[in-house]
């Protein structure tokens, strides 16, 4: 009896592990002035940022405004079952931040 116990506390454990480590992605629009450029584009998250889109701005501004970007929009937070259909329409700002 112990054994089967011990085995789905070991079960339960690994699938909470699973979960906590799933990935976490939005995708975004974004601008620079002089002259106006836009981009459309997708990032990996942090866990600490998939809560809330207000988190994932506040990161993916972060990020992007390492290289000049300003952040417009966050459009959605999806998991990776989204990031096929959104890589073509992001062409080179697929996960580049």
């Amino acid at each position: 009896m112990i054994p089967r116990v011990l085995l789905l506390a070991a079960l339960a454990v690994t699938l909470q592990t699973g979960a906590a480590a799933a990935a976490c992605y939005a995708d975004y629009k974004a601008k620079q002035d002089n002259p106006l450029r836009l981009h459309y584009g997708v990032i990996e998250l942090p866990d600490s940022a998939c809560g809330s889109r207000s988190a994932a701005a506040q990161e993916i501004d972060r990020r992007i405004g390492s290289g000049g970007w300003q952040l417009l929009n966050v459009m959605s937070i999806f998991g990776a079952d989204g990031l096929a259909e959104r890589k073509a329409s992001a062409g080179a700002f697929y996960l580049r931040y």
